[in-house]
This record gives structure tokens, C-alpha cells and sequence, in this order.
């Protein structure tokens, strides 16, 4: 009698279980039900996403998102958005968040993120000229040197975290703020590896210096409701699928190769 009761209840739970999962409400089932795939970006991140005059984006991401939405059979519609405002912003207003996006565990304290779908640590990029004095972190980190950043992302913090000397320049455009380096303005830039690769073919005048040896580890990933695990499903079954065809790789090399 004791063991009927024990199956029963072990029955009713994985039952209860069942429905409870058919009726948690997902963003997957919203996304679909609305026909928009909201997605949060910033704009000012080539190679990813690049806000342009005409007000639409393009970029690694941009064509992703496209091909995301395409998947679920809606729409994308973006949002721009701000590093500093990146993480309230897509809890208020956005399904996903592209555009070069770094997995943080400051960032993983409020969302969820999908599967990395590339590594890329931080690289120095410097004028050509200069790039044998900026061959090290500690190089860079000295007194006379101009190091200049972007506020409100990873760079900040990079920055803030390993400049003990360096005399560090917040240059709120990252649209620009190659330029600044460019002209004399500042000495050397720490950012993401693949914005250095980018960022040396717009400028011959700069060189990223060893991008394959990246100054500290990251992964990139889109920024995903906390929790929602059917639509995280879905959205890492897509780039499973997207980089096994090839297609990922297709995206990749049209703007980095």
C-alpha cells in the first residue's frame, strides 16, 4: 500500500511538473504571438552594430538578429541603447540584446546570457608607429601613456581595473574615439580583440597588437531574460544550427575577413 501511495505521488508531481511547464509563461510565446523580435543595441560597436545616418544598423549582429527573427518568423525591430544604460534598458525594453555584448558576472547578477558564440579578450590597438612600446600590459601602463576608453562597458572597468599610471581619457563617442588616437590625441586603446582587427582596417595609421593573444579572456553572447528557458532553448538550438551549416562563419568573414 505504502509503495502505491509513493508511486502515485511521484506520478501527480511529474504531472503537476508537466502543466506547470506548458503554462510558465515564456518571451518565445510572446515573441511569436507580437510578430517583433525587440532587440537592444548600442550602434557604436563596429564591427557588431553600427548606427547609421539613415537611422538603421548594420554589423555582425545586425545580420544575426535577422536571421534570428527570420527563425521564429517575425520581425526585428531595434532599439538603441547606451553601455551604460545596456543592462535596465533590455529589462525594459527589449527581448535580446546584440551588438558585441561581453558575458559579465556583473551583468549575469540581472540576466541570462545564450551560449557564447565567440571567444574575444581585450587587445591594445596604438598607432603602427607605436605599437613597440605598447607590447605588454605594463607597458601600456605607465605614466606617459595616453590610454584612452570608452565609459560605461568592459573597457571601463578593464581600464579602471589594471591602470595603476597610465594616465586614462574617457571619450564618451565609440564612433570617434579611434580617431582621437589616430590624431594625437591619445596613445592606445584596450578593447575587444575583434574591434582592434576591425578598427586597423578603417585606420591604416593604427595596428592592433596581438589580437590572437588576447590581454584577458571573454566570450561574446546575447543578453537573455533570466529563467526563460524555452526561449534560451531556442535561441542556442538557432546558433547550433547557424554554425554548423556554416552560415555563422558566412556572417563572421563578410565583415572581420
Amino acid at each position: 500500500m505504502k509503495k502505491f501511495i509513493f508511486t502515485l505521488v511521484l506520478t501527480l508531481s511529474a504531472a503537476a511538473s508537466s502543466v506547470s511547464a506548458q503554462t510558465t509563461p515564456t518571451r518565445l510565446d510572446e515573441i511569436i504571438k507580437s510578430g517583433t523580435l525587440r532587440v537592444c543595441m548600442t550602434g557604436d560597436y563596429k564591427p557588431f552594430t553600427f548606427l547609421k545616418g539613415d537611422n538603421s544598423f548594420e554589423g555582425i549582429d545586425v545580420d544575426l538578429a535577422q536571421s534570428l527573427a527570420k527563425a521564429l518568423g517575425v520581425e526585428a525591430r531595434f532599439v538603441k541603447t547606451s553601455w551604460t544604460n545596456l543592462t535596465n534598458d533590455f529589462l525594459e525594453k527589449c527581448d535580446i540584446a546584440m551588438g558585441g555584448v561581453s558575458v559579465t558576472l556583473e551583468r549575469q547578477k540581472k540576466v541570462s546570457f545564450s551560449v557564447p558564440h565567440m571567444v574575444d579578450g581585450k587587445a591594445a590597438i596604438a598607432r603602427c608607429a607605436d605599437v613597440g612600446k605598447f607590447q605588454s600590459l605594463a607597458a601600456i601602463d605607465q605614466p606617459s601613456t595616453r590610454a584612452i576608453v570608452n565609459p560605461g562597458g568592459t573597457n571601463e572597468r578593464f581600464a579602471r581595473a589594471n591602470y595603476k599610471q597610465a594616465q586614462l581619457i574617457l571619450h564618451p563617442d565609440n564612433v570617434t574615439i579611434f580617431d582621437q588616437i589616430v590624431q594625437g590625441k591619445a596613445d592606445v586603446m584596450v578593447t575587444d580583440a575583434s574591434e582592434t582587427m576591425w578598427q586597423a582596417k578603417l585606420h591604416p595609421q593604427l595596428c592592433s597588437i596581438h589580437p590572437d593573444q588576447p590581454l584577458q579572456f571573454s566570450e561574446k553572447a546575447f543578453m537573455l531574460p533570466r529563467g526563460d528557458v524555452p526561449f534560451k532553448e531556442f535561441v542556442d538550438t538557432w546558433m547550433h544550427q547557424l554554425k554548423a551549416t556554416g552560415e555563422y562563419d558566412r556572417v563572421f568573414n563578410q565583415w572581420l575577413k
